[in-house]
């Protein structure tokens, strides 16, 4: 079987330049890569991990229903932050998308991301057509 690649930008000057695409969809499998609450001027959205994981979420799902995905499809979601102990801002932004889907997620502390004010980076993977039992 054949499954046809698509690769989709956000515009991001370092994706040309890189070689990298923000999210790639091969047949109905959908995987959004990481993504920061940076703002098409260049400025970082938010002051906190609530705000920024919102901020994200929000537009990751705007990108995947670009695709054909819907949230609901989502099965996996990979949180990074630079601060642990905004933990508890992050499932509380995180819940109000993801509550009854319920995918695996996963959030890990990194010693920092690009910009000193960037508190969380996201990474999302969905399966068009996939159904909750």
């Amino acid at each position: 079987m054949e499954l046809k690649r698509v690769n989709y930008s956000s515009g991001a000057p370092l994706e040309e330049k890189v070689g990298y695409s923000r999210m790639v969809k091969i047949g109905p499998y959908v995987k959004v890569g990481g993504t920061t609450s940076v703002q098409p001027d260049g400025t970082v959205y938010g002051e906190d991990a609530y705000e920024q994981t919102k901020y994200v979420l929000e537009k990751q799902i705007k990108l995947l229903e670009t695709a054909g995905a819907k949230k609901e499809e989502v099965f996996n979601v990979m949180v990074y932050t630079t601060d642990i102990t905004q933990g508890s801002k992050i499932c509380d932004a995180y819940s109000g998308f993801f509550h009854d889907v319920k995918p695996l997620c996963t959030i890990v502390e990194i010693t920092r991301l690009n910009r000193e004010t960037q508190l969380v980076e996201i990474e999302m993977e969905a399966v068009i057509g996939s159904t909750q039992e």
